[in-house]
């Protein structure tokens, strides 16, 4: 059996990511000063960026153009999520969660580049001297789920039961 509108709570789910990565953002560009630095702990800083480009600042300084292919690949992954969750074979909760995490982080990350023409960037994890590229809790969502995508993948489903003539 499919989820089809019994998959709602998943979209809920989504829907609770952009609010609380639209929130954060919204926080962070209020609070921070633009790359400046607040110390949380010795490994965990607070430093707003915006970032033009898609993951690791890939393409940031190419001209603009990247903005709406970066857009156009949100939107069509984001539509393809939707119809996936609502397609999906219920009991199938992990896969359903992790689809619902990367849907709502990339809705989040989309909104950011059609109002602003980036994405908001504030947390900031280091080590040694050493600085993991800048990311927001809509990033945090879409790794989470992609985790899960691949635990899911790794765990298999039970063979459906032969169907009766």
């Amino acid at each position: 059996m499919r989820y089809g509108v019994g998959a709602w709570p998943w979209y809920l789910l989504a829907l609770v990511v952009i609010a609380l990565d639209q929130y954060t953002k919204g926080l962070a560009s209020a609070s921070l000063e633009y790359a400046r630095p607040v110390a949380v702990f010795s490994w965990f800083n607070l430093t707003l960026h915006h970032n033009s480009g898609a993951a690791f600042s890939f393409l940031s300084d190419a001209g603009g153009w990247q903005r709406y292919f970066f857009t156009a690949i949100a939107v069509g992954v984001s539509a393809l999520l939707v119809v996936w969750l609502y397609r999906l074979q219920r009991g199938q909760w992990l896969l359903a969660l992790s689809l619902a995490l990367v849907l709502g982080g990339a809705i989040g990350n989309l909104w950011d580049r059609l109002v602003l023409g980036h994405v908001v960037d504030f947390i900031s994890l280091h080590y040694a001297g050493y600085y993991f590229p800048a990311f927001n809790l809509a990033d945090s969502a879409i790794t989470g789920g992609a985790i899960g995508l691949i635990l899911d993948s790794f765990l298999g489903r039970p063979a459906a039961a032969p169907e009766e003539e």
